[in-house]
């Protein structure tokens, strides 16, 4: 089992999800936020997730506070959010921290593995984590890269 496979997150709902399930699958872990300017980017995630999913694709939507101040709701006014302005059904994590002493063991372990402009740092919201079927950290995504731009990575790692 991969180093990403050992991981797990509680849901937004509060169960918890253990990443040995996503053995085999491709997943694109995001870190998101309801209040943020690139917060539409959620459509095109929603899009990605109902056109690649039977194929194996599994996006992780991580709902995050420390930038700004642009994900300060509860997990019921989070979840309400993305449902109803954006028609998110694929998986959202509870609200995590992505940097510093507080951050997801997930998130520490991406960055390690693969440093953005900042090195170990995630730069803003929506920063996104291609991890293929084996569980080897991909491709990091900068906050501005729009989810469409991500198809052909997305689909070169399923066909692996």
């Amino acid at each position: 089992m991969s180093d990403f496979h050992q991981f797990s997150i509680n849901t937004l709902q509060g169960s918890e999800l253990n990443f040995d399930q996503f053995e085999g699958k491709v997943v694109l872990v995001v870190n998101t936020a309801s209040n943020c300017g690139l917060t539409p980017q959620y459509e095109g995630l929603q899009q990605l997730h109902q056109k690649y999913s039977d194929q194996g694709l599994v996006i992780l939507g991580c709902p995050c506070n420390q930038f700004g101040n642009q994900e300060p709701g509860s997990a019921s006014e989070i979840q309400e959010g993305c449902l109803i302005n954006y028609g998110v059904d694929f998986t959202m994590s509870e609200k995590i921290e992505v940097n510093g002493d507080n951050s997801h063991p997930v998130f520490a372990y991406l960055k390690t593995q693969l440093p953005g402009v900042l090195g170990g740092r995630i730069k803003w919201n929506f920063t996104k984590f291609l991890v293929g079927k084996d569980g080897a950290p991909i491709k990091r995504f900068a906050p501005t890269t729009k989810p469409e731009y991500l198809e052909k990575h997305i689909q070169q790692a399923l066909a692996k």
